[in-house]
């Protein structure tokens, strides 16, 4: 590991992931800890570090680390607790949880992206997440609740039967609401089939698959 790639780091959060109001020293260490660099893609190795949603095909991103750190404080796993996260994509932000949590579910659509997400997990040591390839809107069915869900991707509104996944005290993370001003909020399951929720911050991400807005007919 070169000093450069270290520094880059350092700067990103720092610089970035910092000044966003991300100050859980559990959050910036496991940001520090995880090796970034490793779970983009080749052609982006030099923008790891970058400000920016990194490309990862099928027309899918990679989330700016300030995203990532706030997604992370605000969900706060612990030791003791599982998660499920929906859209591994490179399988960076699973191997984050992973670093927090107790033992972390993936669902990823797309089959290669769920078989190299794995293959980094495995390469970084990880051994308390893995990586399943799934629909999650239409075509996952857990058989289990979680302590804290975490949705990656977009959806103008969160699904009914995705409650049925958290268990009592459990919380969602997920952005919804239309494009390009979709809000990111964080909902707490306070007791039986009550919810409350609290926004956090504005962004913009691709849609899920199969939780897209409805189409509109303009004239």
């Amino acid at each position: 590991m070169t000093l450069n790639v270290e520094l880059a780091r350092h700067n990103m959060i720092a610089q970035q992931v910092r000044p966003w109001d991300v100050l859980d020293e559990r959050v910036l260490t496991v940001l520090g800890a995880v090796h970034r660099e490793d779970f983009v893609p080749a052609a982006c190795r030099n923008l790891a570090f970058a400000d920016l949603c990194l490309p990862l095909g099928h027309g899918e991103v990679m989330m700016k680390p300030v995203v990532e750190g706030r997604i992370l404080q605000a969900v706060a796993p612990t030791h003791g607790e599982s998660v499920l996260e929906i859209g591994s994509g490179s399988g960076f932000f699973t191997a984050c949880l992973a670093g927090l949590a107790g033992a972390v579910v993936g669902v990823e659509q797309h089959a290669d992206f769920a078989e190299a997400a794995n293959a980094r997990l495995t390469a970084a040591g990880i051994v308390n997440a893995h990586v399943e390839s799934a629909e999650a809107v239409r075509g996952y069915e857990p058989k289990r609740q979680f302590d804290v869900m975490v949705v990656t991707g977009a959806v103008f509104e969160l699904p009914q039967h995705w409650h049925d996944w958290i268990k009592p005290g459990g919380r969602i993370f997920a952005i919804t609401g239309q494009s390009p001003a979709q809000c990111a909020s964080i909902y707490t399951r306070t007791g039986a089939g009550v919810w409350s929720a609290a926004a956090l911050f504005e962004t913009d991400l691709p849609y899920l698959r199969h939780a897209e807005p409805p189409l509109r007919f303009v004239l």
